[in-house]
């Protein structure tokens, strides 16, 4: 990894991942980490979009769940976009994707992680309860902040991380390119203080107030709530997403900052670890989501039904209970049915003991009591 700063530069550093690395057993370890995390992520966060937009479908949507849902989808779009650059650029050890991704690969993965962090601030605003269906005299509600505040935090989300995009290039490198970072010395001034609101602005701060918040309200909502419970859970879940992003985002952040700063850089180890630790986070999110949250985890046993359901269409032993029409009908049609076949059941040993005393005829000798077959004759 060794390079040579130019002197009119305050500080250089490689962009889209860590290049010109020695061993064959980092070019082997980290693409096949890197895929492996991205699959995973990329399958449990497609799960839980799949089941945000069916609750929305079905009328059990929330401000809370849109966010979450906003959420997931930056999460797919940094595994499926961002974690692949780096797997090429760790396997081939140099820039073979082009002065475009060489700009752009960094400040989109930055908007990627600032809109993370600012859509579970934004959480703190959002309500728990579902969203009203509209009535004939208007609409109960419309989540028209929650669109309003997510096209905010989306041009915040890029406008920050433009000076990454404005000082990376590719360098030559003999028949090679590497994707660097350079700052010139005429800048560093001020892109030294700006290095420093960046990361506090953008991550430390929201980070803090988050945690701060989801702490005190799941105090106040064990403590002090009449019925705290299934609040409680939601905000539990929200505080365990907000921790894991805090957490796991801090090592590439200070990396970050450091660097940017101007001091030595950090050991090439805990780069690389920093980078893994941010894609981790995009598949931690799904699964916290997917094993905290009860209306996701209820999501999935009702996808798991649809899926069994539909492969089973073949099967004439096997049959799924109808969807259709609402849930009156059905359950109508069911008890009708089984009520017309416990009329059609017949019982062998009460149907025997009657049809022998039908056809049972007493004798006049035998009679008990005759003197009622002769007021019938009179």
């Amino acid at each position: 990894m060794d390079i040579d700063r130019p002197a009119n530069v305050s500080f250089f550093d490689f962009v889209g991942g860590t290049q010109l690395l020695q061993g064959e057993d980092t070019r082997t370890v980290m693409p096949v980490l890197l895929i492996g995390i991205c699959v995973s992520g990329a399958v449990c966060n497609l799960l839980v979009l799949l089941i945000f937009i069916r609750d929305f479908r079905n009328g059990r949507g929330s401000e809370v769940k849109a966010l979450l849902a906003s959420l997931a989808s930056t999460d797919l779009v940094i595994l499926l976009l961002c974690a692949p650059v780096r797997a090429v650029t760790y396997y081939r050890q140099t820039w073979t994707l082009g002065s475009f991704a060489c700009r752009t690969s960094d400040w989109f993965q930055h908007s990627c992680i600032v809109a993370k962090t600012l859509i579970l601030a934004a959480t703190t605003k959002a309500k728990h309860t579902l969203i009203p269906r509209t009535t004939a005299s208007g609409p109960l509600y419309s989540p028209t902040w929650v669109h309003g505040a997510l096209g905010f935090i989306w041009i915040v989300s890029m406008m920050f991380p433009i000076p990454q995009m404005l000082f990376a290039s590719l360098l030559s490198r003999g028949s090679d390119f590497v994707c660097v970072s350079e700052m010139p010395v005429c800048a560093s001034d001020f892109m030294s203080l700006f290095y420093k609101i960046y990361p506090t602005v953008t991550f430390v701060a929201p980070v803090i107030f988050t945690i701060a918040y989801y702490t005190k309200t799941l105090y106040t909502a064990v403590n002090h709530a009449p019925s705290p419970q299934h609040q409680s859970k939601v905000v539990l879940v929200l505080l365990c997403l907000s921790g894991a992003l805090g957490l796991m985002l801090l090592p590439e952040w200070g990396t970050f900052t450091w660097i940017r700063l101007g001091y030595n850089k950090p050991p090439v180890g805990l780069m690389m670890f920093a980078q893994v630790l941010l894609y981790a986070c995009s598949s931690l999110s799904p699964v916290i989501l997917m094993t905290m949250y009860d209306d996701v985890r209820q999501g999935l046993v009702a996808l798991w039904f649809i899926t069994t359901c539909r492969s089973n269409k073949r099967v004439p032993a096997i049959k799924c209970p109808q969807t259709e029409g609402n849930g009156a009908e059905v359950g109508a049609n069911a008890v009708g049915n089984a009520v017309s076949q416990m009329k059609e059941a017949t019982f062998p040993d009460v149907e025997h003991f009657w049809t022998g005393r039908r056809n049972t005829n007493v004798e006049d000798e035998h009679d008990p009591v005759p003197w009622e077959k002769e007021e019938k004759m009179l």
